[in-house]
């Protein structure tokens, strides 16, 4: 291989190295340490309310505040596997991937020339926003649904920025 071979390789592949990677996930204010925690506590608490009720003559009691802590763990686990969906959008000087994963493990990808993704962002004056999206060629991807208006901020202002510098090169 000629040294213009390989300077040419070499820059093609400098071309295609990413310089923004962002891997977006839902927020989850309760990790698992916490969680065992909080169904310990209402599992102890629900065992010694019981177990008073039980003791005047109100069972009835320990079965309901059984079904509501049951209900509680359900909602919790429900919470948790929605979770799992997370997105990654890679920018580099020629492609723009995003790889959407659902809470069920089922994975879409998309890629974009930078040179032709637009980036679109929907406001709401009290909210900020509301809707971001990449488009190109007739396809419209929505990116981060799941975000905080905060997070969905310093997304925007921070892939805004990739996707001009990939444009400017």
């Amino acid at each position: 291989m000629s040294d213009t071979n390989a300077a040419s390789a070499a820059a093609n592949f400098a071309a295609d190295e990413p310089f923004f990677h962002a891997f977006l996930t839902p927020h989850r204010s309760l990790g698992r340490t916490g969680f065992m925690i909080l169904m310990g506590t209402l599992l102890f608490g629900w065992t010694v309310t019981g177990v008073v009720m039980i003791s005047r003559g109100a069972w009835p009691i320990f079965g309901f505040f059984g079904l509501d802590v049951l209900g509680l763990y359900l909602a919790f686990r429900v919470n948790y596997r929605a979770a799992r969906a997370h997105e990654e959008v890679i920018v580099s000087r020629t492609a723009l991937d995003i790889l959407k994963v659902a809470p069920s493990g089922k994975a879409e990808s998309h890629h974009f020339n930078p040179f032709w993704a637009r980036f679109s962002i929907a406001r709401h004056s009290e909210i900020g926003i509301t809707r971001m999206a990449v488009e190109a060629q007739g396809e419209a991807v929505p990116i981060g649904t799941f975000l905080n208006p905060d997070d969905r901020e310093s997304f925007a202002t921070a892939f805004t920025r990739a996707l001009a510098r990939a444009k400017a090169r």
